[in-house]
Parts: structure tokens; sequence; C-alpha cells
């Protein structure tokens, strides 16, 4: 299932019709469109330009489907490593082959063989071998496996000249050999119950079973006569899943063009003159499904296999069905290099070096762990180690990257289970307080602050906004948006030259920003110091006509730490600032605050651009610094240190975010002129995407009831909606939304709107009661301990229940 509008290109996939010609470029590239125009039939209008002003309209989504919203939710995903231990040994990226069983582990590049204990040396190897002192001349290890029935202590090796040879893992000795038993490269052994199975690049299968006059429940690799089956040669992807042999090749696809999906051949290897059943991955599908990359199986859902896949896929697969394909799931924007299911989750890594963790009870699927596990570089393989349950009773899973390092992780997610414990506990250790927050939001269309006049709402806008909350804010936040004149070419250049610079001392803004923010600030400014508190700006920046402002009420000021701003740009594929957002955090107490004033992509038609924005801006890496220390690590949520959006306890979001009302325009006018609001609620884009769009990155935001009319579009200095050639439909494109980990610590007082008419828009302002804690560290580190034991117990439980499914799927 693939969640998401399909694109225009979607539609013009199939092109028999108009001709057999083969389209020039890349083959994996849909075909350009093609309008046919009959005699006599009138010519469509002129294409328009591309400008980018904020009221930009078209009547079609342009630019496609943004691969990220097409993916699960990540937007409560822990950042938090589940780290075992994280050895210092050297893994070849592209020669090394690997295995482990509990703290041993054996590692083979070409001819040399390491065996470590990391239970006693965690970088030094306990043993070092070569093959050509093993009596196997100029042998190149090529695959690994532990013997089936040895726990762990005997390993099968087969090399490149289709060699198989048995090493003991305590002394290195060779214990069994068969020479040139195979044609060619050993690519792969697998066990599974007490038979052996080996491959190689000529699909030569190899498979050691034991048998009743050998006397043994295991296969001797140097007397037992093994059975011969046939496969395609130079398989890609091979796997051992369900007792099953599954196969693919790069070129075995069904399908052409766009939409082509791999061919899996499966063979059942253990039943003597069995065929290979031919299954294709859901042939119907409109996307493009890469090349077979990794396969699993998963605890929690049996009988169903995964496959990852090139371009980002894992395919789910049936085994009483055949097996057969029953679906597709999106969960990356670039390829699924590794796949293992591991207790209830099931883990994928990629290009980028994160593994991700999903919870794929539920559609769509959620990523619950996302951690950096190899310094952006690829996971090339993750696997579960068995033997870790009865030798170190953990579950550990080890990750290989390109970086040349192997990684050992907390297969049962310890540390997230007692960090969550830790939040039910949190009134132990924590005192709360309650604080008030006002967020004003606004887009000005270029005009100046001396413009509020003429009319009292002008005059009175500022200070009934200020005024709004009782008692006085201890936080306001001002985000306006179209400080200057987008479609002025000369004042967008000026500002993204000379705007966003450093701030002088308390936030004081650059003498080199332009007149338009400078006027602005000093108005705000002014306003602020008329209230009978004292207030500090705390926070000024600008981005191509975003601004934001910050206030801290004088007597909070000594409780702020972490204090930070920056830009996320997103306009013209991020290059450009005229659509994107300003950044505002700081923690208070240990409760991580964050603001972002944002303005959305424009048009009436373009949801998946906004919904692409607001994924960009949640999901940026390093928007802030890093943090370590532990008292500020309790600050921040999800196991993150505070660099994203997301890491933060609390995070209000403000600005045009664009969205507008999909009904006609004399429609929209009618309801309002009623007073019947609520009939437009189900029309407004922003509430549908909550509601309905399961992957839409805002949906745990929330946002209070719009009882107050849209706020867009009105002729400036009236109160009559847009009466120019457009005719714009009425929309509530300004809005305010927050997230807050625990959603009673957020309560919203007031959501409103003013009736300042020098812009196109009318200001909006939402006031919240915000409750803070503040950690006594003696106390959170008693009741940690408690969790902890707790874990323990839990632990023990998991443990057995792993264990049986590694018995029942022959592994151990």
């Amino acid at each position: 299932m693939i969640i998401g509008t399909p694109s225009p290109t979607d539609f013009i996939s199939d092109r028999k019709s108009l001709g057999s010609s083969k389209p020039l470029g890349s083959s994996k590239l849909p075909p350009p469109p093609t309008r046919t125009i009959a005699p006599g039939d009138k010519l469509p209008p002129a294409r328009r330009t591309h400008t980018p002003s904020s009221d930009e309209e078209s009547g079609a989504e342009e630019g496609g489907d943004d691969l990220r919203m097409l993916l699960p939710d990540a937007s409560r995903a822990s950042r938090r490593p589940p780290t075992l231990r994280t050895p210092k040994m050297h893994i070849p990226a592209y020669a090394a082959q690997v295995v482990v069983a509990g703290t041993r582990v054996l590692v083979a590049t070409h001819h040399h063989l390491r065996c470590f204990d990391l239970a006693r040396y965690a970088d030094v190897p306990v043993w070092v071998g070569d093959t050509k002192e093993m009596g196997v001349r100029d042998a190149k290890v090529t695959a690994l496996e532990f013997r089936a029935g040895s726990a762990g202590g005997v390993v099968w090796a087969g090399t490149k000249e289709g060699h198989l040879i048995e090493l003991d893992m305590d002394s290195g000795k060779v214990t069994g050999s068969k020479f040139s038993v195979h044609a060619g490269v050993v690519t792969h052994i697998f066990r599974h119950r007490n038979a052996m199975v080996s491959v190689d690049e000529s699909g030569k299968v190899l498979v050691f079973e034991p048998t009743a006059t050998s006397g043994s429940e295991v296969p001797n690799l140097t007397y037992t006569a093994p059975r011969v089956y046939r496969i395609a040669e130079k398989q890609e992807f091979v796997k051992l899943l369900g007792g099953l042999l599954w196969t693919n090749v790069r070129s075995d696809v069904n399908g052409s063009g766009p939409t082509t999906v791999p061919i899996v051949r499966i063979y059942d290897v253990f039943t003597p003159g069995s065929i290979a059943r031919t299954a294709s991955v859901l042939p119907n599908t409109t996307h493009h499904v890469g090349a077979i990359t990794s396969g699993t199986l998963l605890q929690s859902h049996p009988g169903f296999a995964y496959l990852g896949h090139e371009g980002g896929f894992i395919s789910i697969w049936s085994l009483p069905a055949g097996p057969e394909c029953t679906d597709i799931v999106k969960v990356s924007s670039s390829d699924v290099l590794s796949l293992e299911g591991v207790g209830m989750r099931l883990w994928a890594g990629g290009r980028t070096g994160v593994i991700c963790a999903y919870d794929v009870s539920s559609r769509p699927w959620v990523v619950t762990n996302a951690w950096n596990a190899h310094s952006g570089l690829p996971v090339t393989r993750i696997f579960v180690d068995p033997w870790s349950i009865e030798k170190e009773e953990k579950l550990s899973v080890v990750s290989v990257g390109r970086d040349e390092q192997m990684r050992f992780w907390d297969g049962l997610l310890g540390i997230d289970w007692i960090g969550n414990e830790l939040l039910k506990r949190e009134r132990e250790f924590s005192s709360f307080r309650t604080i008030n927050v006002l967020v004003v939001s606004w887009n000005v269309d270029a005009a100046k602050p001396e413009a509020l006049t003429d009319d009292a709402a002008n005059l009175t806008f500022l200070n009934d906004a200020l005024t709004s909350v009782s008692p006085a804010p201890d936080i306001i936040s001002f985000g306006f948006q179209e400080l200057i004149d987008l479609e002025s070419r000369k004042m967008a250049a000026k500002t993204v030259l000379l705007g966003g610079k450093k701030k002088g001392e308390e936030g004081k803004i650059s003498e080199k920003v332009t007149s338009s923010y400078k006027r602005w600030h000093d108005r705000l400014v002014r306003e602020v110091r008329a209230l009978a508190e004292g207030y500090t700006v705390i926070h000024t920046e600008s981005l191509v006509g975003l601004f934001t402002c910050m206030f801290v009420k004088n007597s909070e000021k000594a409780a702020l730490k972490n204090v930070a701003i920056t830009t996320i740009k997103r306009g013209m594929g991020g290059r450009y600032g005229n659509k994107g957002g300003i950044v505002a955090r700081f923690v208070i107490g240990d409760s991580s605050i964050c603001f972002i004033n944002c303005h959305l992509a424009a048009g009436q038609h373009h949801v998946r651009q906004r919904n692409a924005d607001v994924t960009a801006m949640l999901e940026e890496k390093s928007v802030f610094p890093s943090s370590d220390a532990i008292e500020e690590s309790l600050a921040y949520v999800g196991g993150g240190d505070g660099s994203m959006v997301l890491d933060h306890e609390i995070v209000f979001l403000n600005g045009d975010l664009n969205y507008r009302i999909d009904q006609r325009r004399d429609a929209v006018i009618s309801s309002i002129q009623s007073g019947d609001l609520e009939a437009l609620h189900t029309h407004d884009q922003l509430l549908k995407e909550m509601k309905h769009n399961r992957g839409f990155r805002l949906r745990s935001f929330r946002e209070g009831p719009l009882t107050f009319s849209p706020t867009y579009k009105y002729d400036r200095r009236s109160n009559e909606f847009d009466t120019s050639e457009k005719k714009r439909v009425p929309a509530w494109c300004d809005r305010v939304l927050w997230r807050s980990r625990d959603p009673e610590r957020v309560k919203q007082l007031h959501y409103k709107r003013y009736e300042a008419n020098v812009s196109d828009h009318r200001p909006v302002s939402a006031a919240f009661a915000m409750t803070v804690k503040s950690v006594r560290l003696d106390a959170w580190a008693k009741e940690k301990g408690i969790v902890q034991e707790l874990w323990l117990e839990t632990l023990t439980e998991q443990l057995i229940d792993a264990r049986e499914f590694y018995v029942e799927q022959a592994l151990i």
C-alpha cells in the first residue's frame, strides 16, 4: 500500500497508443507528457512564468510528490542509540566476512583471519590465522557461518576457489575440509536445524545433512556427501528464510520502464527434486521497486517475510500463501541496504548510516527508533546473534558499516523501556510551575509599522495583543512574514545579502539589516516596554521577509539556558529564503521549548509542497548545537540532544502556512457571512491533512478551534475579501499550532484574530499556560535505579520469547 496522491506523471506511463518509438534518455524516467489539439480547437493559454510571489496560484500541483511524505511517521522516534558495545576492530568495507557468537567474533579478510573475545580483549585478537598456514594455499575467504549444533564453537568458511574448510573457534585449527567442492566463488553459507547449505556464484547449491549411518546429529564436512541442487547463476540476493532459499537477480524483473518490480525465485532445497517457485513484487504497482538487498522474518508477525529493496521499499510476503507478495511499503527516500527482524521491530539500515526500527503492527508504520549508527556512511549489514541470549543474557544485534566498523546494539531496546518508565514517574523527581506564553503571527504584506494609523483597530493592535493575556505573558514571540515585498527582486536580493547576520548582545539587531526589519524591531520593543512588566529581547532573526522577535520577562531571564536561533530555507529547493522558517529555542528549568515562525509554499493546490516544507523543517538535521550534559539531556525528548526541532519537549509553530479552503469562493463567503464557520472546517486543507493523512508531519501537533473568520485574502484597508481579478478564495492561512510530549503541559488560553487592515492578511495570536519542570538529580537517580531493577524482570521474559523464536527458525 502506497500512501499519497499520484503525481501527474503516473497517468502518462502507458503510451503504447502513441507509437512504439523509444523515448530518449534514461529508461527509468517516464516519457514527457503530450497534448493533442484537434483542428479548430481553441489553443490552451500560454504558460505563466514562475515568480517567488506569495500570491502565486496554479490550477495543479507542481513538482510531484516529495518522497518523504510517503514515509512512516518519525516525529516521535527516539534518537538515543541502544549501544551495547563499540569495539575498535577494523572491518574492511568490501572484503571482510564476520560471524559473532556471544563475545566471540571471527573476522576474515581475504586469507587473513582474526578471532576476538570481547569479554577479554576488545581490540586485540586472541588468535590470528592465515589460510596459507592452514594448508589451503592462496585461498581467500568469501563466506562464513557457524556449523549447526556447534553453539558458535565451529565455523565453516567458503573460499574464492570453491573450497570449504572447518575451523575451531578456540584454537583456530582446521578440523575438516572439502577442496574444490564448488565450481566457483562460495558466496553464501547458511545454517538450518542440523543442516548446512553452501551456494556459489555458478548456481551450485550443496546441502549437507547428517545421515542415519553417520552416527552424528550434525554433518561432517570431510565425510558427509552433500546433495547437489541447482539455481540460476550469479544471484545478487540469496537468503534462507523459513527453510526456503530466496534469490533475486537484478536483471530479473517484471514490467518495463519506470514501474519495474523484481522477480523472486524461491527454492525448497531441503526437498529433493523440488521445482523453483517464481513470484513477483506486486506487478500492478505504479512505482519502481528496486532490486532486493536483504530479507528477514519478524518474531511478532509469524507467517510473513520482509524483503528490503533499492529505492527505499520493503515488500511483505505471506508464507502460507505460496509465498506471495501481499504489500509494499515505502520507508526511505534512498535504498534499504540491510534488514533484520528484532523482537517486535523491523530494523533497517540505509545509505546515510542511520538504523531505523519500525513498528509494523498498524498502518502506516511508525518509526520508533532512528539513530546514526555508522557516522553517516552506509549500513551494509544487520544481523542478530541468537547465541547472545544464553551466553550474555542479552539479545545482541550487530551492524557493519562502510565506515569499516562493527557496532553492537541492544535488540530489546532496554534504554528506551527505562526512559519511558521514568517519564511515567516524572512527578517523583520533578517540581512544576506554570508560565504564560503569547505567540503573535502576521503576514504584513510589506506594510511598515507607520501604516498602523487611521483606524482604531490599527492603532491598538499591538497593545491589544500584548494585553490579551492575564497575568502578563512570561514569553512573547512575534512571528511576521513578508516584511519585505517578495515580488521586489531588488529588496529580496538585498535581504539575502545583508539579512541573517549575527546579532549583538541581548539579541540587538545588526545595523546591516534592512530598514524594514529595524522599523518593526524598534516598534515592537517600544510597545513591549510600555507594559508594566520589564522585558528583554532574547531573539531576533530575519530571512527574506520572515522576522522573529522574542521577549522574556526579566524575572525569568536567569532561568533561560541553551538559547539559540537559526533559519531553514525552503524556497527553490532550499536555496532561497522566500519560503522557509526561523527556528528559535531555549531551555527553561529542565524543559526545552522550540518556536518556529514559517512561511510555506503558496498556491490553492500546492498542499504537497506545503507538506514537504513542514517535513523538511521538522526533520532537518543539526538545526542547533547538540548537548551531552546529563542535566540538559533531561530537558529533551526521544533520546535527542537538542539538535533537531522534535528533540524539544514543547514546540510552537506559527506563520502563514498557506493551507486553503477547498470550496467555491461564493460558498465560502456565504458561510462566513452567515457565521457558519464549522461548515468550512471540513474543507480546510490543514484540518483535512491532520485528520486523514496519517503520514502528515503535523499530525502530532494540536490547534485550537477556528472560531474566527478566515484571515486571507482582504483588500488593503478594507473588510472586503479579494476583489481583484484573481478573486482568491478566503482561507485560514495564518495559524498557530503546538506539540507537547505531555498534552497536559500546554493549555491554550485564547486563539483569536485582530482587525488591523494594512495588510491583505489579518493578524492572529494564541496564548498558552505552559507547565515547565525542574528535576532534582538525586531523586531522579534513585528512581532510575528502581526502574532498572524492573527492567531486569522484563528482560528475562523477553529473552525467553526471543529464544523460542530462534529455535522455531532452526537457528539455535
